[in-house]
């Protein structure tokens, strides 16, 4: 298999929104920070590395959000997405915003003496920089498993340090690695401008100089930042980051690409103690039972990384959520059904991941039109996509969940047999899921009248529905000659030769629903 080299910034740009999603914020603040960071550096007049080191630690600034998620979560009113919008503008060396952003996250709620008040809210620097220093360790190591170099993890570990030395390790003025100081500002202004404009962005850098910020940081942002500030305005930021980027430009192999891809899986995981490992150990059934099912090669690389990657958009999805116990709400299972377009829509921001998240975005769906969240049916789901959905419901079952404990890999098999014969899961997916996981293969199969097989019911539904050969060669992933070749087997089994008699025949048999 040719190796072929990757742009890595093109596929952490993409990743990126992942932390976006996981801050409460909209897609593209990470990257445009990142981009506000690489102005910033080379009119600091840094050296290239210097820039190169501030935009990735600025772009993956957030990479170990979900390392606390759960914590925040039940610390701050059940939603950490919405505390977490409200902390990452707030001075925390400030008395009054940490005081308002306590009353705001509901923190101070029925407390009338200060002396109360203050308690919670001291209370609250201290939990916060507890949460600080858990959120920068994980950053900086997932950086390190990246392949991203010692200055880039140490500005990770330090990127919530404050010039004046009040930040979660204490370190002040020099000791803080200068790209984590720049990306500090740009981080700041980026949050400052889309809340409320390029004067009060500019008014926040001059307020905090010389407490949170670096001074000669705020000097050179006084003088560049309103040009760079309209530049930020104006450019495309996905074409802008890549186009700024410092020489020479940073490439990976292929094949690195499952390295990268399982770093994101396991900081996706690490959101709620209930899922973390799961998308490795679904990525492993998955390439098992691919190979059973004589995939081929480069589909199986496909899957198995779709399959690590499936999961990217519940970090988008409150851990309130994740971690109920009791019966979900309509609009937190609306929220829960929003994960797998989160994943699709990520992927799909390059070019290199989009044909993974095509699939990652199916592993909810079912052949009969129950999952979500396109509520396809069989006809629209490929062969990867049914492995990977029954992949992750194996997996799931075998996992503690808030509202049920772990269930053996005998009562996985015995959901996913189950799932098979009420026609939601494919029959040869699951049989293969089960080998995979070291349990003995089910013998059950769907009875179809004519002895017809469950990929010949398929293309007997499309057929009835006025596709051509071809169209239902696309439509099922398979090759003209073979959906040629399906057709002539069904019109064998049933007795008919043309197809209104097919179409007929299907609606006797009211084989037309899935």
């Amino acid at each position: 298999m040719t190796d072929h080299r990757l742009r890595m910034m093109e596929l952490l740009a993409a990743l990126s929104v992942t932390t976006d999603l996981g801050m409460g914020q909209p897609p593209e603040t990470a990257l445009r920070s990142s981009l506000l960071a690489t102005g910033l550096a080379r009119a600091m007049n840094l050296p290239e590395e210097d820039v190169r080191n501030a935009r990735l630690g600025t772009l993956l600034r957030h990479i170990g959000c979900t390392a606390t998620a759960s914590v925040e979560a039940r610390w701050y009113g059940g939603n950490e997405l919405v505390s977490r919008r409200a902390a990452q503008p707030t001075d925390f060396g400030s008395p009054r915003e940490m005081l308002q952003l306590t009353l705001g996250t509901g923190r101070g709620e029925g407390l009338r003496r200060p002396a109360k008040v203050a308690k919670v809210v001291i209370g609250d620097v201290r939990h916060g920089d507890e949460i600080l220093r858990s959120v920068c360790d994980a950053a900086s190591m997932l950086a390190r498993r990246l392949g991203l170099g010692r200055a880039v993890q140490d500005c990770l570990a330090q990127q919530f340090e404050r010039w004046d030395g009040n930040g979660p390790h204490g370190l002040a003025e020099d000791a803080v690695a200068l790209p984590a100081r720049v990306g500090e500002v740009a981080t700041q202004v980026v949050l400052f401008l889309d809340a409320a404009g390029p004067d009060s962005a500019l008014a926040m850098v001059a307020e905090r100089a010389g407490g949170w910020f670096a001074p000669d940081v705020v000097a050179t942002f006084k003088k560049a930042g309103p040009g760079l500030l309209a530049e930020l305005v104006a450019a495309d930021p996905w074409q802008a980051l890549l186009e700024t980027e410092p020489a020479p430009v940073a490439y990976i192999a292929e094949s690195d690409l499952d390295g990268m891809a399982r770093c994101f899986a396991d900081m996706v995981d690490l959101k709620s103690s209930y899922t973390v490992g799961h998308s490795s150990e679904v990525a492993e059934l998955t390439e098992t039972a691919a190979r059973t099912l004589n995939l081929s090669d480069t589909d199986v690389v496909s899957l198995r990384r779709a399959a690590l990657l499936h999961d990217l958009g519940r970090v988008g999805v409150t851990s309130g959520v994740w971690d109920k116990k009791g019966p979900l709400t309509r609009g937190e299972w609306e929220q829960v059904r929003l994960h797998p377009y989160l994943t699709e829509r990520i992927l799909s921001c390059s070019a290199t991941l989009a044909p993974l998240g095509w699939i990652a975005g199916l592993h909810h769906e079912r052949l009969d039109g129950s999952g979500y969240h396109h509520g396809v049916s069989a006809s629209a789901i490929p062969p990867s996509a049914r492995i990977l959905a029954a992949a992750d419901t194996f997996q799931t079952a075998t996992q503690d969940r808030p509202h049920r404990p772990a269930g053996t890999a005998e009562q996985a098999a015995e959901h996913l047999t189950a799932e098979a014969v009420a026609g939601r899961l494919d029959v040869d997916c699951v049989a293969a899921v089960i080998a995979a996981a070291g349990q003995d293969r089910p013998r059950v199969r769907r009875e179809w009248p004519s002895a017809l097989s469950d990929r010949e019911v398929e293309v007997l539904r499309l057929l009835a529905r006025g596709a051509s050969n071809q169209q239902i060669a696309v439509r099922l992933v398979i090759s003209r000659r073979t959906a040629e070749h399906h057709v002539q087997h069904i019109y064998t089994k049933i007795g008919r030769s043309t197809r209104a008699a097919a179409t007929l025949y299907a609606m006797e048999h009211d084989l037309l629903t899935p």
